[in-house]
C-alpha cells in the first residue's frame, strides 16, 4: 500500500492557477511550484504527471470557478455597458496569459481558451439579444482593456459612451 498524500489536490490546483495567473507558465518553474505550493517533486510529477500536467488542470479550474460564473453573471447584463463592467472586473488572469503565451503554441490550450472565451461571448449575445459576433466585439474590447492595465481609464469613457441615455 503506498503512502497517503500529504497534500490537499484542490488546494494545490487553486495556488497554482494563482501561481500560474500572476507569472505566466513560462515565468514558473517546477521548483516554484514545489516551493510556492508545498509539494514534493515526486508528488507532483506522481498526481499532475508534470508541470504542464498541473498547468492544464489550474486552467480548467479557473474556466470553472472564474469564468463561468462570470458567464452566468452576464444573463443579467441589461446592455452593452453592464456586459463590460463585468468582464473588465472579472478575475481573468490565468485565461488571458493562457490566450497569449500557451493557446499558440499548445493546442490542449487553445481549446480551452476558445471555448471558455465562446461561453463568455454567448452569454452576453443571449443577454442582450445580439449576434455572437457582436458580443464576441464586447468581449474583445472588455480584455483588451484589461490587457492595456486601464480599466478606470479608456474602460470607464468607453462604458460611459456605451451607457443608454435616460
Amino acid at each position: 500500500m503506498g503512502r497517503r498524500r500529504a497534500f490537499d489536490e484542490d488546494e494545490v490546483v487553486c495556488a497554482a492557477v494563482g501561481l500560474f495567473g500572476g507569472r505566466a507558465y513560462d515565468g514558473v518553474s517546477v521548483d516554484d511550484l514545489v516551493t510556492h505550493l508545498g509539494v514534493h517533486r515526486n508528488s507532483l510529477y506522481k498526481t499532475f504527471g508534470s508541470k504542464r500536467g498541473l498547468y492544464l488542470v489550474a486552467l480548467r479550474r479557473h474556466v470553472a470557478d472564474d469564468v463561468r460564473p462570470l458567464a452566468d453573471a452576464l444573463a443579467t447584463a441589461t446592455d452593452a455597458a453592464a456586459a463590460l463592467r463585468l468582464v473588465t472586473s472579472a478575475d481573468l488572469g490565468l485565461l488571458l496569459l493562457a490566450a497569449v503565451e500557451r493557446a499558440p503554441a499548445d493546442e490542449e490550450v487553445a481549446d480551452e481558451v476558445v471555448a471558455a472565451l465562446a461561453s463568455v461571448d454567448q452569454a452576453i449575445a443571449d443577454a442582450l439579444g445580439i449576434s455572437t459576433a457582436l458580443a464576441a466585439a464586447i468581449t474583445a474590447a472588455a480584455l483588451g482593456i484589461r490587457l492595456r492595465g486601464d480599466p478606470d481609464g479608456v474602460g470607464a469613457a468607453l462604458t460611459q459612451r456605451l451607457d443608454p441615455l435616460d
